[in-house]
């Protein structure tokens, strides 16, 4: 039985593009979107796609359940990069917060974000596959821009796909940086962007970036997103290719990541 979708939408936002484009897409399509900001730098852009768009701290439980019981809201989309460093932020957050944070035996993605799902669910409100309004996001896979990989670059692929996908099996990280054969970086706190910086200076140049979803990836969380800062972070730091899980990653501004990358000799290819 396929999902019914209510007219008025939530979205919870943190930042980056990729909220924007659901808030848009859905418009387009007829939906209302009521949006929880938990980030500014696109705050400007939310404002022309949702009816209305309220600021919170990530660790304002009480008020963010509030709002949308108020609002009525039934649905509700997580979308947009929420950096893991709020959880270092206790002081920030209420005390429904606190006790949830308390709950989990550890702190990473799934658990909390478990959990977060469970206390919506209490409360009447489903938290959606993020995809459901950005489909047409995911990519197929192939060579996405002009430049193809070589042999060596696609043997470091590899080994970055089966990495990612053990690092992921633990809920660590979902991007690696390889370099001959080598680890370079593993993701973990700091986020893909950090994880290229970190990985790709220490392989100097030429380093293989590959990102992945979890093996058990829930797709209400977490979906692997790449876009035109992700490519800017790559030149930035001289690293040359990245790999991304076909038909489980999304890539925003498409087009506009791919002429990046061929323009500045990157490699950009799903797998």
């Amino acid at each position: 039985m396929s999902l019914m979708l209510e007219n008025k939408q939530g979205l919870i936002a943190g930042d980056g593009i990729l909220p924007v484009k659901m808030a848009q897409y859905a418009k387009e399509n007829g939906f209302e979107v009521i949006c929880i900001s938990l980030a500014n730098d696109n705050l400007k852009e939310l404002k022309k796609y949702c009816s209305k768009v309220y600021s919170c701290h990530p660790g304002e439980v009480n008020k963010i359940e509030k709002i949308f019981m108020d609002e009525q809201i039934k649905q509700v989309t997580f979308l947009g990069k929420v950096h893991k460093r709020v959880l270092l932020q206790l002081h920030k957050f209420d005390k429904r917060a606190i006790e949830i944070l308390q709950s989990v035996k550890r702190l990473n993605d799934d658990e909390v974000m478990l959990l977060i799902v469970k206390e919506f669910e209490k409360h009447g409100i489903t938290v959606l596959d993020q995809t459901i309004f950005i489909k047409n996001l995911m990519i197929p896979s192939g060579v996405l821009g002009k430049l193809k990989p070589s042999e060596a670059q696609m043997e470091d692929v590899n080994y970055g796909f089966w990495l990612a996908k053990e690092m992921g099996k633990v809920d660590v990280g979902q991007s690696v940086v390889i370099k001959d054969k080598m680890i370079m970086a593993v993701e973990a706190i700091e986020g893909t962007d950090m994880c290229i910086k970190r990985g790709a200076k220490l392989a100097k140049k030429n380093a293989v970036i590959v990102k992945v979803s979890k093996p058990s990836q829930d797709k209400r969380f977490d979906i692997p997103a790449i876009g035109l800062r992700t490519l800017k972070t790559m030149k930035k730091y001289k690293a040359d290719l990245i790999a991304v899980e076909a038909n489980e990653t999304i890539i925003v501004d498409q087009e506009k990541v791919i002429k990046f990358a061929d323009a500045n000799n990157i490699v950009i290819m799903a797998v």
